[in-house]
């Protein structure tokens, strides 16, 4: 029997919540395992980059907004099976996420990349969107509570 190949990711987000009490999201594309489903902005950590750095640079790219760290809100572990191809995997994702204050920039959508869309979203629009774990965690950090 072949062992399942194992992967790690250290992945960085944000929880950006507008004044209208709104959080930013973005929709996965068509080139992940879910499309269609929202998740926090952020992403990958670069083999030597700082995840607060990290978490910045993926809010900038998928929109368009630049922001600021004001805190660590929590460092999550997901661990799950999943499928590539014909090989299965053993994948273990490190999730770090950020409160970030928005500073500036225009909202944009990322174009060929994981996200295809931002939003900005009030809590009973997210209850009726796919949501990612990464996403309800969000929700639970930002909001105090659990949908």
């Amino acid at each position: 029997m072949i062992e399942p190949a194992r992967i790690q990711r250290v992945a960085a987000y944000n929880v950006c919540i507008d004044s209208d009490d709104r959080l930013l999201v973005c929709r996965l594309s068509e080139i992940t395992e879910v499309p269609g489903s929202w998740t926090l902005p952020g992403g990958g950590v670069e083999f030597g980059e700082h995840p607060e750095a990290a978490a910045l640079r993926e809010l900038h790219e998928e929109t368009g907004l630049i922001g600021s760290i004001t805190e660590l809100l929590a460092v999550d572990s997901m661990h799950r099976p999943a499928r590539e191809g014909e090989r299965s995997t053993d994948y273990h994702s490190i999730r770090i996420i950020y409160r970030t204050a928005i500073e500036g920039g225009d909202l944009v959508h990322e174009t060929d990349e994981s996200t295809d869309r931002a939003a900005w979203c009030t809590r009973d629009e997210l209850a009726t969107m796919p949501l990612v774990s990464t996403s309800h965690l969000g929700m639970r950090l930002a909001y105090g509570e659990s949908r």
